[in-house]
């Protein structure tokens, strides 16, 4: 399996994994399967990537569905000539907000599914697609806001196709915005979903709370920061669906 570590680390350092949140996932996934084979310790992953450790079948399933890749693809990594080694990775859980790529939305998921998949998605949550240009590094993402997600609503309806600017993951305390339109919007990953709003730091930067619009139905929401929740990245552009 030469050649796959140093693919596992472009993919993981690409999406700002440390070694330590894969292992929390892997964690998560364990349990959820009922099968401790799937647990990825750091340290053995840090290994696996300086190419000092074989990799078994439940770690390549673990791994596989923690970057949200077939295990088909992964392996395909192996092989230079193969168009697959251009995995996009997916890091939500399912039902999750969606980061998309450039591209058409059914060219875009195609990328990551063993089989096509509907041009428009149908997930009640904010969802996640793949980057179009796999592995080569980009700051800029995109989300979809799920039909569920009415935190900006109706200012950013469901439906909504976001761009994300990676590069800036800070949340800003400042209140140099003048109206609604000018203030920061995040895109955020919590233990289990992704979320999109405005937020508010306290005054040790120890909570995050998530501000819902005024119109919106939707409460306010507080997570431990960089423990519960943290940013992806700030929204920075915003495509409204005017119609179905």
């Amino acid at each position: 399996m030469g050649g796959i570590g140093v693919r596992l680390l472009t993919i993981r350092r690409q999406w700002q994994l440390s070694l330590r949140e894969v292992e929390r996932r892997s964690l998560h996934l364990a349990q959820e399967k009922q099968n401790q084979s799937y647990h990825v310790s750091a340290s053995w992953l840090h290994r696996l990537e300086r190419e000092e450790h074989e990799l078994s079948v439940s770690k390549l399933m673990a791994l596989a569905e923690i970057y949200n890749v077939s295990p088909g693809q992964l392996l395909h990594c192996i092989d230079p000539g193969s168009r697959q080694n251009q995995i996009s990775g997916l890091l939500s859980p399912e039902n999750a907000s969606m980061i998309v790529g450039e591209g058409s939305l059914d060219a875009q998921t195609n990328l990551v599914a063993d089989e096509p998949v509907p041009a428009q998605p149908s997930d009640n949550e904010t969802s996640l697609l793949a980057a179009e240009n796999g592995l080569s590094p980009t700051p800029y993402r995109r989300g979809i806001i799920g039909k569920h997600d009415l935190t900006l609503h109706p200012m950013i309806p469901a439906g909504s196709i976001v761009q994300i600017d990676t590069q800036e993951r800070a949340i800003s305390i400042r209140r140099n915005w003048i109206h609604e339109l000018q203030r920061p919007i995040y895109f955020l990953m919590t233990r289990d979903s992704y979320v999109c709003g405005w937020c508010e730091l306290d005054k040790n930067s120890d909570w995050l709370t998530l501000i819902p619009h005024p119109l919106s139905p939707s409460p306010s929401r507080r997570w431990r920061y960089r423990t519960e929740i943290e940013s992806i990245g700030r929204v920075i552009q915003v495509a409204v669906r005017l119609a179905d």
